[in-house]
């Protein structure tokens, strides 16, 4: 018997990404790790969220079909199990776009235009008065993402926290109109007042915002100041080095609230040398930033290398990681439809029982 048959009395949370390159170490620190230290207490659904990348990569589909691909491989590199957690594809489950469609019912329009994520994206991605209105809907379809599994919690970075809110706020508002859920009811009782949905909580990773090698914004592929789950030890170091502290000579005390030790802090497992070495910086005791982020450089591809291992297994094949979201998508489509079924029942939509499977 696999391991997913004995899991359902365990609680379930729900996370993923949206397909747009490699996996990196912001990713890693922020959400994956925490993923990994729960898929043997949890039941674990991970999604890839391919239609999303649609919003604003439409015209780059084949690419956007390789980084699903290769995300899983980062996932797969980063000790996800999918014996233990389900991987799946966001296209391949109907019942989300089904859901999606009745919670933009449940949201005014200015409410999702007023969420701060998506307003920071459409001002990084400087998209101005350009963007589909595929690109709001995301963040309504994003709730559909969460709910149709009817998650206790939800692994995110700091920054997806305001998207969980939203979720949030339509799992409160269905259970109100079509549960007669009270509305004073607490969050964590929604269920057990008859609600069809639990309200997820956020569950944000020990770091919460990972500051790229730039030292100013968060680590992104877009912002060519990440280190990627695939770099090699020679890119890793060539990054590290990189980072920008302003720092002047060895004999000038050093901030240590800076980006490169908040690398010492993360990725340097000793804690009595990141002390030492805090202690040292900070007093201007002949340490230079080079000597540092060669220590940090050696920490991080400690991290990396059984990553490296893994990763080599799955390169070139792509049947490998197909094969792996096939079944993941299976499994999710029958958590997903029993969703829908109960939905469709509570807010009065005429429907008929019906089976998705995957010849």
């Amino acid at each position: 018997m696999s391991t997913l048959d004995t899991i359902h009395h365990k609680p379930r949370i729900l996370t993923g990404d949206t397909p747009t390159g490699s996996l990196h170490l912001g990713h890693w620190v922020g959400s994956v790790k925490r993923r990994v230290e729960l898929q043997d207490s949890h039941d674990c659904y991970f999604i890839i969220a391919n239609m999303h990348a649609y919003t604003t990569r439409l015209a780059k589909s084949e690419e956007i079909k390789r980084d699903s691909i290769g995300i899983v491989r980062d996932y797969l590199a980063m000790g996800i199990d999918p014996e233990k957690a389900t991987i799946f594809l966001q296209s391949e489950i109907p019942a989300i776009a089904e859901l999606t469609f009745l919670f933009a019912m449940l949201l005014p329009f200015n409410r999702v235009m007023r969420n701060p994520t998506l307003k920071t994206e459409i001002e990084l991605k400087g998209l101005g008065e350009t963007y589909s209105f595929g690109f709001p809907l995301y963040a309504v379809g994003q709730t559909a993402d969460i709910l149709a599994f009817r998650p206790v919690g939800v692994p995110v970075g700091e920054d997806q926290v305001p998207h969980l809110e939203l979720t949030r706020e339509v799992a409160r508002r269905f259970n109100q109109i079509f549960c007669k859920v009270d509305e004073h009811i607490e969050d964590d009782d929604h269920v057990k007042g008859g609600g069809v949905f639990p309200v997820p909580r956020a569950d944000v990773g020990e770091v919460g915002r990972l500051a790229g090698i730039d030292g100013v914004n968060k680590m992104s592929k877009s912002l060519n100041n990440a280190i990627f789950i695939g770099d090699s030890a020679k890119e890793v170091e060539k990054k590290v080095k990189k980072i920008f502290t302003g720092r002047q000579s060895a004999t000038e005390p050093g901030d240590t609230t800076n980006v490169l030790f908040q690398y010492v802090r993360i990725f340097i497992k000793d804690q009595a040398r990141v002390k030492e070495l805090e202690a040292k910086y900070a007093a201007g005791a002949d340490i230079g930033d080079g000597h540092v982020k060669l220590e940090v450089a050696a920490a991080i591809n400690e991290l990396l290398e059984p990553m490296r291992e893994r990763r080599a297994k799955y390169e070139g094949r792509d049947d490998l990681v197909l094969d792996i979201l096939k079944a993941g998508c299976a499994r999710a489509n029958v958590v997903a439809e029993a969703t829908l079924e109960r939905v469709k029942h509570h807010a009065n939509l005429v429907a008929w029982p019906r089976t998705l499977a995957y010849s």
